[in-house]
């Protein structure tokens, strides 16, 4: 199955997330503002939400049901009685059709997104791949999975242009002969190093992460900031976010080693929320796993999972939370 490309996915997720809040209750005056914001950015955005809105509305009665939407105790099957195994096996068509919709819009932002990435990129990853690449100076890039780079080698600058996903970088100096700059672009804003490894992640069109494994890195806007600093010296250890309204932030408390570990065959979560969970294995694993309510999404996890066992990753979750999934063409959807 085709996976949407980078900023249609996000497009999905945000408006996903605003269809939840919605329905969860109202928004506060700040939520409003914010919402208001999003929808006016960009013209797919209020579709994007009016489907999101749409679906979780054919999911609603589930979600409804509290023992349906996991946040209530199971009770055993013989002790249920036979009309509400009957309104249960009514739902499942519905849960069915939202989880083909949800597959359908996947499918339909697909085309060209996705062929435009495969024309610009010199090298990239599909789900669940992760590749290590040397280039022509004896620097090399691990990409982690769903990623994407492009490069730009020239007699003054040795320039990777970050596609998509995430990647580490281990520069070779400059040194002898080898004058040229290494540079890493992504999302309005340039990496470049003053020592050997480090890892960029970028998160939208607009937003990346950068985290020093050793030595150095200089981190600059492309475009002065609407608020904060545009640039700054990020040492081994740290790790920044950028975007143009917040500038360059420190990210302080991010594990780097634990963000990485899919360099070591593996993804690491320390109590970390379902929903940041399922994000990250949505990005390993084919197909698309959704999650049917708000307070699912808050459960704590903590786990190791091999990248090779995401399936059987996706077993162990749904057992030891005590919740219910329901498979469909590629969708797996958490209730």
């Amino acid at each position: 199955m085709n996976s949407q490309g980078p900023q249609e996915r996000s497009i999905t997720e945000a408006a996903a997330d605003w269809a939840v809040r919605l329905q969860a209750g109202g928004l506060s005056a700040v939520e409003q503002a914010q919402l208001a914001q999003w929808q006016a950015a960009d013209p797919r955005h209020p579709e994007a939400l009016a489907f999101a809105r749409q679906t979780w509305e054919a999911l609603g009665e589930l979600r409804l049901d509290p023992e349906l939407a996991g946040t209530a105790p199971p009770r055993r099957q013989a002790g249920r009685p036979a009309a509400h195994r009957a309104r249960r096996r009514r739902l499942l068509p519905r849960v069915a059709s939202a989880a083909v919709l949800v597959l359908a819009v996947a499918l339909g932002w697909l085309q060209g997104p996705q062929a435009l990435l495969y024309l610009q990129a010199d090298y990239l990853t599909g789900k669940g791949q992760v590749r290590g690449v040397q280039l022509a100076d004896g620097s090399t890039v691990e990409l982690d999975s769903d990623s994407a780079i492009s490069l730009d080698f020239s007699d003054e600058k040795r320039q990777v242009q970050l596609l998509a996903g995430s990647a580490v970088f281990d520069v070779a100096p400059m040194v002898g002969e080898e004058k040229r700059p290494f540079i890493v672009r992504s999302a309005g804003g340039q990496t470049r190093a003053l020592g050997t490894r480090f890892v960029v992640g970028r998160e939208s069109d607009q937003q990346a992460w950068v985290g020093v494994l050793q030595h150095s890195v200089a981190v600059s806007l492309d475009a002065p900031a609407q608020g904060g600093t545009g640039e700054q010296v990020v040492q081994q250890g740290q790790s920044v976010r950028y975007d143009p309204q917040s500038g360059v932030v420190a990210l302080d408390g991010l594990d780097l080693q634990r963000a990485t570990s899919w360099r070591r065959g593996v993804l690491v979560f320390d109590r970390q929320p379902l929903g940041v969970v399922v994000e990250r294995l949505n990005r390993y694993r084919p197909g698309r796993v959704v999650l049917a309510n708000r307070a699912l999404a808050q459960r704590q996890v903590s786990a190791v999972f091999r990248l090779d066992m995401l399936d059987a990753a996706l077993v162990t979750l749904t057992q030891e939370l005590q919740v219910q999934r329901f498979d469909l063409a590629g969708v797996s959807l958490i209730y």
